[in-house]
């Protein structure tokens, strides 16, 4: 695994916020960090010399999130399917609240039908956990 140089503790509280998601699990693929419920991935993380990347399935929010400065289509095809890759620059600090409140929309973009279920319903008032 890569080391993170810079990163403070963003990947690291971004990681564990979408861990505590039911059946969430970490995998390597590709050399970087990815967070699946199931066999699906809902969070890419990767972090190097040249920064910090998240990207997540945004459905619901994906031209609101593209409006961002920090903000583009995920490579390889998938922003056509709603993924959005948010990237910063080394010490630059992320919108942890922003970030923590797509992974509740990614995680339920792609979990089985019968894990959503058993959410709490989204809270659109409530500042998102982190």
């Amino acid at each position: 695994m890569v080391k993170r140089p810079g990163s403070g503790d963003a990947f690291d509280r971004l990681k564990a916020a979408a861990l505590a998601y039911p059946e969430a699990w970490e995998d390597h693929p590709w050399g970087e960090t990815v967070i699946k419920v199931k066999a699906k991935i809902f969070l890419f993380l990767f972090e190097d010399e040249d920064g910090l990347r998240v990207s997540l399935k945004l459905p619901r929010s994906r031209e609101f999130a593209l409006e961002y400065p920090f903000t583009k289509p995920t490579g390889y095809g998938l922003g056509k399917a709603g993924w959005v890759t948010a990237s910063f620059a080394p010490k630059v600090k992320p919108p942890l609240d922003v970030l923590v409140a797509w992974h509740d929309e990614s995680y339920r973009a792609v979990a089985p039908k019968k894990l959503v279920a058993a959410l709490p319903l989204p809270d659109r008032h409530a500042p998102a956990r982190t």
